[in-house]
């Protein structure tokens, strides 16, 4: 793994000296941290840990997307809005949660509509690291959030650094499927041009508005029929 050093700012928020990015990452986005957009982000970050906020997920984890999932492998992108705010849950991955957590209800319907898509057994934990380490890019809009308020890191630059990570995806890849889910997530979808990516949409999985689109919405399936058209290799969308 790559290594960068960061200011001493990012690295007080990271826990660390030095930020590790894969390396196909860091080509990509090393400059985006010395952008003034990315020092007031991450001097809005200094000055909640200075106040005691809790923020999730852990620093080690806030770039966990881009570790898990290299530049040159992103087949599918599923975007989310922000991570889960309670204790343990988030580590970098949207919609996903450690193993030992309990599945939120978001994720449930997703493994509801896997399992009605595509006749997959419904997993008993709902850490989704192995469809990230077959090219499935986890990425929420917004990185952190602060305990048990969601939204609350919105609008401090996270959506800039993300629109720019969707931008170089467009730009530099092809066929890639991009599942945007609910109305934040179809924002981003400015940002992907239609006829060299695959562009799945639907309402959130969330309870409130699952059953308006998303439960029957068949994403996975048409994911994998796309990729394989293409000559790309499916995702195993088994968690068992």
């Amino acid at each position: 793994m790559s290594k960068f050093i960061l200011s001493k700012g990012w690295a007080d928020i990271m826990s660390s000296r030095a930020i590790q990015l894969h390396p196909s990452w860091l080509a990509q986005l090393e400059s985006e941290f010395d952008a003034p957009y990315m020092q007031q982000l991450r001097d809005f970050l200094l000055a909640q840990k200075r106040l005691n906020k809790v923020i999730y997920p852990k620093g080690e984890n806030i770039f966990n997307a881009f570790n898990s999932t290299p530049f040159d492998d992103v087949k599918v992108v599923i975007l989310g809005q922000d991570p889960y705010h309670g204790p343990d849950q988030a580590h970098g991955l949207s919609f996903s949660v450690p193993k030992g957590i309990r599945t939120p209800p978001s994720l449930i319907n997703i493994f509801k509509e896997l399992h009605s898509d595509m006749g997959l057994v419904i997993p008993p934990h709902g850490c989704l690291q192995s469809w990230a380490e077959q090219g499935v890019l986890l990425l929420n809009a917004v990185l952190t959030v602060e305990h048990k308020t969601a939204g609350a890191h919105a609008g401090k630059g996270w959506e800039t650094f993300t629109d720019k990570v969707i931008a170089l995806l467009n730009e530099q890849q092809e066929h890639i499927v991009f599942m945007l889910w609910g109305a934040y997530a179809h924002k981003k979808g400015k940002l992907i041009d239609s006829d060299k990516h695959l562009i799945l949409k639907s309402v959130h999985p969330s309870p409130l508005s699952a059953h308006r689109g998303f439960l029957g919405c068949r994403h996975f399936s048409q994911a994998n029929d796309y990729l394989l058209a293409e000559g790309i290799e499916p995702v195993d969308w088994s968690l068992s």
